[in-house]
This record gives structure tokens, C-alpha cells and sequence, in this order.
């Protein structure tokens, strides 16, 4: 299939109609992996069809595992019962950090040598504070290039818990979850994580404990900063729960749910709802502080427009520690709010696929934003006027990531037409993107 450079779209003014929800990508990464380290056989349903959780697929078939699609978005794992039958192997992971942080743990815990490299971007994402964590544990990890990144080398090694595993939790929440799933396959006794300092994205770190009790492995936190990890009672540590229905993504309902705000309404999201696992439901209470029209039930979360007397969002200062992806979401928003909105504590943004600060507010400038960044934080006000909006003859950049794509997507209800480059981008996570955005724009 040939990608196409970019994409024309706006000046639009209407948002109305229903959006079923792919499967998110953090449950449904985690549960492929849960599901090929426990004994017998599980069916995945909802699960989401796209390159980072097609990259976790393939490298679990390199590592021996039945993984069958099936149609309508379901996929049957036989489990492996701990051990992967491959035990030497040299797995490519694109650029999907939610495959590569939590296979390398387990990977770490399986004897075996294995390799582990991903596209250029990927070797410019931070892998230290995990290796460091698996290190405390006896692994042997060598960095082939620069230290602290990928590609990385693991070694055959003899795992010895003798202390506490200490792990920064304040650049990414996936190397606490790596920790957490990897650990019990080598729990001869109770085995205690600490984090050490804040830890970012605790949601998705909620998300990581429920899947893993689904799985039969429940850790107790007695506080904020430690997990208990119970010794294991057998070889075979996570056991199959089946059947599982993976949600719809929470990170993905944040284009929609901005869209039912700025263009009116109602948009209704299916797949999600208020009894989510996930932390990115929180956008929704974001929204309401702006000034947003929104009804929730378990499963669905519905935008009619803004209850403003000026029929517009107001500006809002936000922490966004729990909800660092939707709040790129939010920064585009903004471009629709009367007054600034400030969204504090998004330093991780700057380690995700691109440079999301930067590039987040490289893109607004272009459109006439007034915007301003710190180490972590981004202000943004609207344009002072319509005439003071611009249409970029060079289009917006997306930076080969999704988001940036999918967020500036609400720019188009702007005065004017907007170009967006290499759309196709969205394949990451969301490959029907524009198809849904245009069945409910006008």
C-alpha cells in the first residue's frame, strides 16, 4: 500500500455521530505478554490491530509462541508456562515502548541470549533505569551502542534476589511495569520493589496490577512507592483467566471527546466508560473543567458541545502527571479556549516518540498559537483573532508519531483549510484514524 504524503482537511464546524473504539494499546500489549508467560490458552478479544502490538505478536512467535489473528479483532495465545521455548533469538521492535520495556524483563528472567534493537528513534528512547532495575537481580545486559538506550544484549544469567529492587519511577511508568511482570516468574520468596522518587503515570501502572491479578498474580502496595510481589508456588506463576475483552482505548477517545467540545456535538465514544482501568478517562474531567457538556455510563462517554456562556472552552492550568498522553490532546484544544492553559509536569513527553514538547509546539506556532515551553510544561493561548490564524503552505509535521497526527487533526475546525503530513503515521496505534474522523465532520 502506498503511503500518502499528507492530507487536506477543514475548515470544519461540525462534530456529531458514534465512534467505536479500538483496544488499548497498553492492555493490549500487556495482556499478549501475560498471556504467552501463563499455562494454557487465551483468547483476546478487542484486541487492538496495529504496528506496536503487531510488533509484540511477531516477537513472541520468534520466541516460540502460538499466536493466531483471528477475525473481528481476536487473537488466541497458548501459553508457554513461563519458560519461552526460544531461547536465543534477535527480536525487532519498532518503535513500541510498551513491547520493548516489558519483554525485555521477561526476557531477562528466561537463561536465554537474547537481542533487542528497534528503528532509529527507538535507540534514542531511555532503557537505563530498567536495565539498571534488572541488574540488582543478577541480569546481564550490555547497551551495543550508546549506554542507557537500545539496541541491547541479554545474556544467560543466574537470577539472585538478595535485597530490595529499587527503580526510578519519574521518566517512565513502563520499567515499574516491566519490573512487575517480569518478577514473579522468579519469585522463590516475596520479593520488594521500591520506586524511588515520584512516579509518573500511575495509572498505567494500575493497569499493569489489574491485568496481572486477572492473570493470577496479585502484588500488594502498602504504600505509593512499594509493591510485594508474593512468592511463587509453583514453576507455572500466571495462569490463563480464559477469555479476556480488552477495552477501548482511553488515549484514542481524547480526539473524539475534543471533538464533540469544539464542534458542538454530540459525539459519543463506545468502548470506554466510567468504570475504565484506564487513567486517560481522566481527559474527560479536563474537558469538564474547560466548560464541556459530558455523560458517562460503564462503557460509552458522550460530548455535546460547552455549557460556556460564550460557547466556547475556557483556558485551565492542568497537572498532568496521570495523564501525560491525552494531554497532548488538550494542548491542541487549547487552540479553541478563551484565555491560556498551562499543562504542567509532562517532562516525559520529551521521551516518547519524538520530542512531543518541541514538536508540539514547533506545529502550534505555525497555526499562530502563542506558546511557550519549559522543561516540563507548554503554555498555550489561541490565536488573538481568525485573521490571525495560519495556514502553513508546508502542512504540519507529525514526526513519524501518531499523536501529533491525531491531535492536530482538531485544527481543522479552525478559519481555515489544514494540511497534515505523513497521515499515515497513525498506523502506530489507530490505522482507521482519519477514516473515523471524516464519518462524523462536517
Amino acid at each position: 500500500m502506498t503511503a500518502v504524503p499528507s492530507i487536506t482537511i477543514g475548515p470544519l464546524t461540525r462534530a456529531q455521530g458514534e465512534v467505536v473504539l479500538p483496544g488499548s494499546k497498553s492492555i493490549s500489549n500487556r495482556a499478549l505478554l501475560l498471556a504467552a508467560l501463563s499455562t494454557g490458552k487465551t483468547t483476546l478479544k478487542n484486541l487492538l490491530d496495529a504496528d506496536d502490538t503487531q510488533v509484540m505478536r511477531n516477537a513472541l512467535r520468534k520466541l516460540g509462541i502460538s499466536v493466531t489473528d483471528q477475525p473481528n479483532q481476536v487473537c488466541v495465545i497458548e501459553g508457554c508456562g513461563g519458560h519461552f521455548p526460544v531461547r536465543d533469538a534477535d527480536l525487532f521492535m519498532g518503535n513500541a515502548g510498551t513491547a520493548i520495556r516489558p519483554l525485555t524483563a521477561a526476557l531477562a528472567m528466561q537463561g536465554g541470549n537474547y537481542r533487542l534493537s528497534g528503528v532509529a528513534r527507538m535507540h534514542e528512547r531511555p532503557i537505563r533505569d530498567l536495565v539498571d532495575g534488572l541488574r540488582q537481580v543478577g541480569t546481564e545486559i550490555a547497551y551495543e551502542q550508546q549506554a542507557g538506550y537500545p539496541p541491547i544484549q541479554i545474556s544467560a544469567a543466574t537470577i539472585q534476589i538478595r535485597d530490595v529492587v529499587k527503580i526510578r519511577g519519574d521518566v517512565s511508568s513502563q520499567f515499574l511495569t516491566a519490573l512487575l511482570m517480569a518478577l514473579p516468574l522468579v519469585a522463590r520468596e516475596p520479593i520488594r520493589i521500591e520506586v524511588i522518587g515520584d512516579l509518573i503515570s500511575r495509572p498505567y501502572i494500575d493497569i499493569t496490577l489489574k491485568l496481572m491479578a486477572r492473570f493470577g498474580v496479585k502484588v500488594t502496595c502498602p504504600d505509593a512507592q512499594t509493591f510485594l510481589i508474593p512468592a511463587k508456588t509453583s514453576e507455572h506463576v500466571y495462569s490463563s483467566p480464559g477469555e479476556l475483552l480488552v477495552e477501548g482505548d482511553a488515549s484514542s477517545a481524547s480526539y473524539f471527546l475534543a471533538l464533540g467540545a469544539i464542534g458542538a456535538g454530540p459525539v459519543k465514544v463506545l468502548g470506554v466508560g466510567s468504570n475504565s482501568i484506564q487513567g486517560d478517562v481522566a481527559f474527560a474531567d479536563a474537558l469538564v473543567k474547560m466548560g464541556a457538556k459530558i455523560t458517562a455510563t460503564d462503557e460509552s462517554i458522550e460530548v455535546a458541545g460547552v455549557s460556556n456562556a460564550s460557547g466556547k472552552l475556557k483556558g485551565i492550568t492542568l497537572d498532568c502527571t496521570e495523564i501525560p498522553d491525552a494531554a497532548m490532546t488538550l494542548a491542541v484544544a487549547a487552540l479553541f479556549a478563551e484565555g491560556q492553559t498551562r499543562l504542567n509536569n509532562i517532562a516525559s513527553w520529551r521521551v516518547k516518540e519524538t520530542d512531543r514538547i518541541a514538536a508540539m509546539v514547533t506545529e502550534l506556532r505555525k497555526l499562530g498559537a502563542i506558546v511557550e515551553e519549559g522543561a516540563d510544561y507548554i503554555t498555550v493561548e489561541a490565536p488573538a483573532k481568525p485573521t490571525d490564524w495560519k495556514s502553513p503552505a508546508a502542512g504540519i509535521d507529525t514526526y513519524d508519531d501518531h499523536r501529533m497526527a491525531m491531535c492536530f487533526s482538531l485544527a481543522a475546525f479552525g478559519p481555515n483549510t489544514l494540511k497534515i503530513n505523513d497521515p499515515d503515521c497513525v498506523a502506530k496505534t489507530f490505522p482507521t484514524y482519519f477514516a473515523e474522523f471524516a464519518k462524523i465532520v462536517s
